[in-house]
């Protein structure tokens, strides 16, 4: 997080608007904390999978993004493994 010149707080924040944005993409129904936790989890995710091909995401929007692709991946996955 603090390679993508965003600190703690601001990750924090990030990561619950990026959740939120899945969620309501996914159409899922998920509380508040899954939404910062799969944020910024997912932002992690993202850049990890975006890094192999070249592409990198800084600052707020680029985590912003990452954010939240990363959490429609896990919210499939957790759909996958659910099923």
């Amino acid at each position: 997080m603090e390679s993508a010149g965003v600190g703690w707080i601001a990750a924090i924040v990030i990561g619950g608007v990026a959740g939120w944005l899945a969620e309501q993409f996914m159409k899922s129904n998920l509380g508040v904390l899954m939404n910062i936790i799969l944020g910024i989890i997912g932002a992690i995710v993202a850049n990890a999978i975006l890094s192999l091909f070249g592409v990198v995401l800084t600052g707020w929007l680029g985590y912003l993004i990452a954010g939240f692709v990363g959490a429609c991946i896990l919210i499939a996955v957790g759909r996958a493994f659910r099923r």
